[in-house]
C-alpha cells in the first residue's frame, strides 16, 4: 500500500524570517493522523531569510539531522561544537540525555533551504553526540545513496534506530527500483520536480507512507531530488 501525503496538506507557518513546512505534527501545528510513521517523527522543510536565526533551545531523546539543499547553517551547541554546513553537507545531533544548541543563517544575501528529519532513538538517555559529513551532489546522480544506517559504515553517518536514509538525484525520465525487504517500510519525501512510484505520481514536497510493498520503481517526470527512508 502507498498512502501519499500531499505538499499542500501539511502544516505551513510563515513567520517572515522562517517559512516552515511540517509534514508530521509539530509545535503548534498537531494533526492526529500524522504524528510520525514508525521510527521517523518529524520532516520540517525550512526556508530561513539571511540573517536570521533560531535562538539557543533544548532538545532531548532524539536523533535530528539537517539536510542543506541551498544556502548556509551555522550549528552551535553546549557540547562546544559549532560549524556552518553547506549544500552536500548533513549533520546528526543526538540530543540523548539534553543539549542546547542554536542555528542561525550568516549569510547577509541568501536564504537556506534546509530539511530537518527527526528520528526516535533506539533508547533514551544518551549521552549526546554531534557528527557531519559531506555527501558531493554527483554521488546521487541517477542512484540511491545511503547516507544514514545504523551502523555508520561505508562513509554512512550513525544513527540509534534501524532506519536507513538514501538520498536521489533523478534526471527527467530516468528510473530506479528499490526492494524492501519483508515486514518494513517506506517513506518517501520529494525535495523537488516530479516523481512517479509504482503508477503514483508527486510532486514537489509530497510525501508517501510505503507499507506491504517489495519492489518500489521510481522514474523521473522532471528532474528531481527525493529521499527515501527504509523503516524496521
Amino acid at each position: 500500500m502507498i498512502k501519499i501525503r500531499k505538499s499542500e496538506e501539511r502544516g505551513h507557518f510563515d513567520h517572515g524570517w522562517l517559512d516552515t513546512y511540517h509534514t508530521f505534527s509539530f509545535a503548534q501545528y498537531n494533526d492526529p493522523n500524522f504524528t510520525g510513521f514508525r521510527a521517523l517523527r518529524i520532516i520540517n522543510e525550512d526556508k530561513i531569510q539571511p540573517a536570521t536565526e533560531f535562538g539557543t533551545h533544548p532538545h532531548e531523546d532524539m536523533e535530528i539531522f539537517t539536510y542543506l539543499m541551498s544556502g548556509e547553517l551555522t550549528h552551535k551547541d553546549s557540547m562546544g561544537d559549532g560549524s556552518t554546513i553547506y549544500p552536500g553537507d548533513v549533520q546528526r545531533m543526538t540530543a540523548g540525555s539534553g543539549i542546547f544548541h542554536s542555528e542561525s543563517n550568516n549569510s547577509k544575501y541568501t536564504t537556506t533551504h534546509l530539511f530537518q528529519i527527526w528520528i526516535l532513538p533506539d533508547k533514551k538517555g544518551r549521552h549526546p553526540e554531534y557528527e557531519q559529513k559531506t555527501f558531493p551532489f554527483p554521488g546521487k546522480q541517477n542512484m540511491l545513496r545511503m547516507i544514514v544506517s545504523p551502523d555508520g559504515k561505508d562513509n554512512t553517518i550513525h544513527v540509534y534506530q534501524d532506519v536507513y536514509m538514501y538520498d536521489s538525484a533523478l534526471e527527467s525520465g530516468q528510473s530506479l527500483t528499490y526492494r524492501f525487504d519483508r515486514k518494513r517500510h517506506g517513506w518517501i519525501q520529494l525535495a523537488s520536480g516530479e516523481l512517479n512510484i509504482n503508477g503514483d505520481k508527486l510532486y514537489s514536497g509530497d510525501g508517501a507512507a510505503i507499507s506491504g510493498e517489495r519492489d518500489i520503481i521510481f522514474k523521473a517526470e522532471t528532474g528531481c531530488e527525493f529521499f527515501l527512508f527504509d523503516l524496521a
